[in-house]
């Protein structure tokens, strides 16, 4: 499956850079960054390897993990959100934690039941619609996650888009009852007018992820009447001060989600769910138990504890052990990434309104 992209605009065209951060660009030694390769649990989005850059500035660490297919305006924006954490730290949080959800991918009953039984969470998000014929193997999983969470526990799925109008409605009360309710469905089709359509004929709530994201400008998007809840991963939309303006734009309860990222990158995303004015919903940041590995000592890695993560107030450090461990070694991958950053360096670099 492809990953949804990030918004179409280039951030060439999008608001200024501040100047320390156009400074600390445009000054950075591409060859002194870290890449890491770290295997995943099980297939995730297409992918059994997360791969990523970081990247260290006066304010900590950054990492730079757009998925392999993206190409370099969408990348831009992942790269502004590692140059905020490196260079510019985080608004100031309201809550010191959050709570999370248990993050099942598509996997059969009996390891779906494990995962939400290990997680200590009361929220699970479940992964549905990996492939067209699906629907009885969500329809387990969802069974066995209710089993797993008892009858307080809230469900949610995720169909990253796939369905067309007729088959949303009809998998979505399927669904509904396997799960013993659910909280909420996540991007069952992919455009904003088809979430509209599928919110008139289903009560469960719809969130909209992908059609917020990967909108020609976020900030303006019209998600009040397709959708119940806004998706928002700063990550892809260039930085925890921006996703607060999305989030505020889209007028509706918020998630935060994460973008598969280690515990640096997770780290922004926990700054903007300690940001949001409100918080009512558990956020899918959860997702180092998708990865085999981090590149932060356990002390400091962003493991939800008893279905809670702390709030950051910077990035964690990397552990130097942890960095040779995962380090990417394939020197045709490290040199494809070195290339990638030094790229999308250049699009922000070559902004003329810097300021």
């Amino acid at each position: 499956m492809s990953h949804p992209s990030g918004p179409s605009s280039s951030p060439s065209t999008a608001a200024s850079l501040p100047d320390d951060v156009r400074a600390f660009a445009e000054d950075l030694d591409v060859g002194a960054t870290f890449a890491y390769a770290i295997p995943m649990t099980t297939r995730f989005r297409g992918i059994t390897v997360r791969e990523g850059m970081l990247l260290e500035g006066p304010a900590g660490w950054g990492e730079f993990c757009p998925f392999a297919d993206y190409d370099a305006e969408t990348s831009a924006w992942w790269l502004l959100t590692a140059l905020e954490s490196a260079v510019l730290g985080w608004p100031a949080p309201l809550r010191d934690r959050v709570p999370v959800n248990a993050t099942v991918p598509a996997v059969d009953p009996q390891r779906a039941h494990a995962i939400v039984k290990a997680s200590g969470c009361s929220t699970a998000k479940v992964k549905v619609a990996d492939h067209p014929d699906s629907l009885a193997e969500d329809l387990a999983r969802l069974e066995a996650v209710r089993d797993a969470l008892g009858p307080t526990g809230a469900v949610r799925v995720d169909a990253n888009g796939v369905w067309d109008i007729d088959t949303a409605v009809a998998h979505i009360a399927a669904m509904d009852g396997a799960a013993g309710g659910l909280e909420y469905v996540e991007q069952p089709c992919r455009t904003i007018d088809e979430l509209a359509a599928v919110r008139r004929r289903v009560t469960v709530r719809i969130a909209a992820d992908e059609s917020i994201r990967s909108a020609e400008d976020p900030l303006r998007v019209a998600v009040a009447g397709a959708a119940d809840v806004a998706v928002i991963k700063c990550t892809p939309l260039g930085g925890v001060r921006r996703a607060l303006a999305v989030a505020e734009a889209a007028g509706l309860p918020c998630v935060v989600s994460s973008a598969l990222e280690t515990s640096v990158g997770l780290a922004a995303q926990l700054a903007l769910a300690g940001a949001l004015p409100d918080l009512d919903f558990a956020c899918g940041l959860g997702t180092l138990s998708l990865l085999r590995g981090d590149i932060v000592a356990p002390q400091s890695s962003l493991v939800p504890d008893r279905g809670h993560l702390p709030v950051p107030l910077a990035p964690p450090t990397p552990d130097p052990e942890l960095l040779r461990r995962h380090a990417l070694t394939d020197p045709r991958r490290r040199a494809w990434w070195t290339d990638r950053l030094r790229r999308t360096l250049a699009i922000l670099i070559s902004r003329r309104d810097g300021g």
